[in-house]
């Protein structure tokens, strides 16, 4: 049993690699079941923005209960990890977890503001190879936390220090809808937070829940949604080659009544 939290499918397509029994944290969270979970092996993959679990997933571990013998966690990322295996590690703890296998699977990074899609596309990250060795490791119930150094934590420390300098909030006005915008409707359906709703024929983005994921951004087929800082390649979108829109839909968007 595997939870998952995706923006644009790579942490998905991760989850998807590692078991057969893949369930979305947006999606329980707004459920309103109880979150107790019961199986030999439970897991967690997830990308890491700032170098932390989303805040959706801080909440998912906060509040669901795992019975099992077995737990790990995997973060996706992009381009620097920093300390984010012990940064996860120490917040599970907080939380009355014990995790017993931690891993990192380096994948396209899809923050718009540093990188160019079409370029990330065209880097071989040997994804396939890393989730091999990771179920591998799985399957053999192997321990295991990757080597923290102090250099990944000084990483961690400027990236505080760059955003000490910032609007505590400033990430929550990242998004914005241009004139491009025709009221299709996407953006809201694969909003994991229910920040981007389609009123009067037109996107708006309400601050506050935002998980600054940019799947509104990446998944809008008029590029509608840009950003308020300058962005690498503003023609370029991403979505993970072995995922569909319709999967990330369904694990984001709300439910229909």
């Amino acid at each position: 049993m595997i939870f998952y939290f995706t923006g644009t499918g790579n942490s998905l397509y991760a989850a998807k690699q590692l078991d057969s029994d893949c369930r979305s944290i947006p999606r329980l969270l707004r459920s309103g079941r109880p979150l107790d979970f019961s199986a030999g092996r439970i897991g967690i993959a997830a990308p890491i923005y700032g170098h932390e679990l989303p805040g959706m997933v801080k909440d998912f571990l906060k509040t669901a209960r795992f019975d099992t013998n077995y737990f790990f966690l995997i973060l996706t990322y992009g381009n620097r990890h920093a300390n984010a295996v012990e940064l996860a590690r120490q917040f599970c703890d907080g939380c009355g977890l014990r995790v017993d296998y931690i891993n990192q699977v380096l994948m396209v990074d899809n923050w718009l503001p540093s990188f160019d899609m079409d370029e990330q596309r065209r880097l071989d990250k040997q994804v396939d190879a890393q989730l091999a060795a990771i179920r591998a490791d799985l399957d053999a119930g192997r321990n295991f936390c990757p080597e923290v150094t102090e250099a990944d934590r000084a990483a961690h420390g400027e990236f505080l220090a760059n955003m000490s300098r910032l609007p505590a909030d400033a990430w929550q006005h990242l998004l914005r809808v241009t004139d491009r915008c025709i009221g299709c409707g996407i953006c809201e359906k694969v909003c994991p937070s229910g920040s981007i709703r389609v009123a009067d024929g037109r996107a708006v983005h309400t601050p506050g829940r935002c998980q600054t994921c940019l799947a509104c951004a990446h998944a809008c087929p008029q590029k509608a949604i840009g950003l308020t800082v300058p962005e690498k390649n503003p023609q370029a979108r991403y979505r993970n080659e072995h995922v569909t829109l319709q999967e990330i839909m369904q694990a984001n968007g709300a439910p229909r009544g």
